[in-house]
């Protein structure tokens, strides 16, 4: 298994993670960081006029798999005695946002698809460590840096802790049927693994770093060279192997209140609906979830749902010949049952719209308590 260094840092004055408080701490911070890119990364696809192009297709990918990166990282959370916590916000950044933990700073927006944001923004994010770069736990330079340093103390932390006496299996994401590539993602570049050792925890990080940054001028994912890393699927849009096409002219960072009645409502729903997912994740990182019932509705609430709104809403012309765009905005709930007021507003917005009905038919057969 590859070993992302052996060193800890000089710079920042950063501090080794030595007890597992504070591996729990920046495992927890690894589940931040790979949510928190998901909203930019499909506000760009969105906003994509062919949704079926190269361009668009490979940003999906990339949210599968950062999807599938918190994943991993929630497993491994819970396996040294943590809990992921997704009923709070804390893994919902309000944009615009600065990338957590990231120096210099690396602002992030939600902002129409452009070669500019690709290079200066998502390729940044991406940015392949350099081989033999220094770990850095708190303040990190690339991903690869934080990785290596959770590797580090994950290997320091166990040698002096009993770091897996209680693993939480039962709780984890880790039926390997839970999750299946989509076009431009390779099944050998990984998929879900069972947290309850040290190898299997590496293992997890591994496939992580693989399938993101990568390192250094390694571009390839998988061992067959089917799947490009995150960085050099970006770059491919970037130098215009997949070209990216006409792109909708959406505002920077919308606010629902900005929208015109009826479109608001349609916005609001979408942002209720990107929360439920968290509330979903919530109960499936539980021990006594049906874990694929849950696996079901988190798929339904993507694929069907959230993406049907999104497309629905950056058709819709807000005036100054720009279109209106999800805000994911963060949306509290009012009764202690989301998925029957997702249900009224979905019948309003129906209402309203009537090619919207499917949402309030999907919404009305889901049948979980959410």
């Amino acid at each position: 298994m590859r070993r992302l260094g052996t060193s800890w840092p000089s710079k920042f004055g950063a501090v080794p993670i030595e007890t597992p408080q504070d591996l729990r701490d920046h495992v927890a911070l690894a589940i931040q960081v790979e949510l928190s890119t998901v909203p930019p990364y499909l506000y760009a696809m969105y906003s994509i006029e062919d949704h079926g192009s190269e361009a668009a297709m490979l940003l999906r990918s990339i949210v599968v798999e950062e999807m599938l990166h918190a994943a991993l990282a929630s497993n491994l959370l819970l396996a040294i005695g943590g809990t992921p916590d997704f009923t709070s916000t804390a893994y919902m950044p309000a944009y615009p946002a600065d990338l957590p933990h990231h120096r210099p700073p690396l602002r992030i927006d939600l902002a129409p698809c452009s070669l500019e944001q690709i290079e200066s923004v998502f390729m940044r994010i991406e940015q392949p460590e350099t081989r033999g770069a220094p770990a850095q736990p708190d303040e990190f330079e690339t991903l690869g840096q934080f990785y290596h340093a959770l590797e580090l103390g994950l290997e320091a932390v166990s040698r002096n802790y009993e770091l897996f006496a209680n693993p939480q299996r039962e709780a984890q994401m880790s039926d390997p049927t839970f999750y299946q590539p989509v076009a431009f993602d390779a099944e050998d570049s990984g998929g879900l693994v069972g947290i309850e050792d040290l190898d299997s925890a590496l293992e997890a990080i591994e496939i992580i770093v693989h399938q993101g940054e990568g390192m250094s001028d390694d571009k390839w994912a998988d061992p067959d060279h089917q799947e490009l890393t995150h960085y050099y699927k970006l770059l491919q849009i970037h130098d215009g192997q997949s070209p990216l096409g006409p792109v909708r002219d959406l505002p920077t960072n919308p606010r629902t209140g900005d929208y015109p009645p009826p479109v608001r409502e349609v916005a609001e729903l979408f942002n209720a609906v990107y929360r439920s997912l968290y509330l979903v994740m919530d109960r499936l990182f539980a021990a006594e979830s049906n874990k694929r019932l849950a696996v079901g509705v988190l798929y339904i609430l993507m694929a069907d749902v959230m993406s049907q709104l999104a497309t629905f809403l950056v058709k819709q012309t807000i005036g100054d010949g720009r279109y209106a765009a999800p805000t994911f905005e963060i949306f509290e709930f009012r009764s202690d049952d989301p998925l029957d007021e997702m249900i009224a507003m979905s019948a309003s917005v129906a209402n309203d719209f009537p090619e919207l009905s499917t949402v309030h038919e999907v919404l009305r057969g889901l049948g979980f308590v959410i």
